[in-house]
């Protein structure tokens, strides 16, 4: 097949935007996490909420990781399920029996009325929540020992009202979850530092939402996000209207991912992709430059003189990307080899992304609304 020759030329063109914008992703990501944040153990009370939806893979010690941080002060673990015979249960038991000397609270319910369920989740447990700090992480993080007090460091400063932190993946059930975690480590958290760094996007991501709870009373309370797809983003954007700003602080946090075959995979990450696309709006479209290599491989499919050189300069660069990536969060995510392969998956749930409406949530299926509500 042969395109006509302006086509050819604008594609290798925008591919070799791409590619300088993933050079600029390489140069952004460095500067953003070389800052330095220092932060001692803190001696606030703090009560960190849990909502959890079925039996995760090491879900139990996932959870374990929260209750390791370094902190001086009270520290309350809320977990909430949706329904008594959801398999978290099962590991939140065996938490408490790991660790007795810690407080371990737990919610079955019921779920209040609204399409987002880890919404009603959190509106059911909040009740159990003792202390006046609350820090909502989603089940699937997994945290290091200095991650609270850099949290309420960054929380004490002055203006800020919430905190939320980036993350990179982990696949913890073989091939398709270490695939989906290559995508967030080298796609969507270095994308997330170029919105951070040019100040084009302003996150508020469920990995982590650190708040005082009179802040959270002065937005609404959970209530007001029950028919939210984007409920982490909302409540970052209900903040910032109140003259408070979400810090982000420069600290990695692991996200573990668990799917188990390619359906799931795609499942999860158009669920993202369609969440994106509800805060971004016709923004999502502008997206395109972030994926430089299949935007290569495509010109150098049907421009090889052009393309070719064009797709070695995305390649060469996203490997040097994934490696500092890699050097930051002191692990690998993933082998080199799979970068290319996230790349091509992440650029077709995009394009999957643009028309999609009807998304899976754990398992129910939601329709979007064209003012970013879903309804089940």
């Amino acid at each position: 097949m042969t395109l006509p020759h302006a086509i050819l030329a604008g594609l290798t063109g925008l591919a070799l935007v791409a590619t300088l914008y993933q050079l600029a992703a390489l140069v952004m990501v460095r500067r953003f996490f070389a800052r330095s944040a220092p932060a001692a153990p803190g001696r606030a009370a703090v009560s960190l909420l849990k909502p959890l939806h079925g039996a995760e893979p090491r879900l139990a010690a996932n959870l374990a990781s929260f209750l390791a941080v370094a902190h001086d002060g009270p520290l309350q673990m809320v977990c909430g399920v949706n329904a008594p015979p959801d398999g978290a249960v099962h590991a939140v038991a065996a938490l408490r029996m790991a660790h007795p000397d810690a407080e371990i609270a737990l919610s079955t319910g019921p779920q209040t009325s609204g399409a987002n369920g880890k919404i009603g989740n959190l509106i059911a447990l909040l009740p159990l929540a003792r202390h006046d700090i609350l820090v909502l992480s989603d089940s699937d993080m997994v945290v290091d020992r200095a991650y609270l007090a850099q949290l309420l460091a960054a929380l004490a400063e002055p203006g800020v009202g919430a905190v939320t932190c980036l993350y990179a993946g982990r696949g913890d059930s073989g091939f398709w979850s270490q695939l989906g975690a290559a995508a967030i480590s080298y796609g969507a958290m270095p994308n997330m530092v170029v919105g951070l760094s040019t100040g084009l996007a302003q996150p508020c991501m469920g990995s982590t939402i650190a708040l005082r709870r009179a802040t959270l009373d002065a937005i609404g309370g959970f209530a007001r996000f029950a028919d939210t797809l984007a409920d982490d983003h909302a409540i970052g954007a209900a903040v910032a209207q109140l003259g408070l700003r979400v810090a982000v602080p420069p600290l990695l946090l692991i996200h573990a991912g668990a799917e188990r075959s390619l359906g799931e995979l795609w499942r999860h990450h158009l669920r993202w992709a369609v969440t994106i696309r509800g805060v971004a709006g016709a923004g999502h479209w502008g997206s395109l430059v972030t994926h430089a290599v299949p935007l290569a491989l495509l010109a150098a499919l049907f421009a090889p003189l052009a393309g070719g050189p064009v797709l070695i300069a995305a390649l060469v660069v996203r490997i040097a990307l994934a490696g500092q990536v890699d050097r930051i969060h002191g692990r690998r995510t993933a082998p080199r080899w799979m970068v290319p392969l996230a790349d091509c998956l992440g650029f077709v749930i995009f394009c999957a992304s643009l028309t999609a409406r009807k998304i899976d949530w754990r398992g129910q299926r939601l329709t979007m609304a064209t003012d970013g509500r879903i309804t089940a």
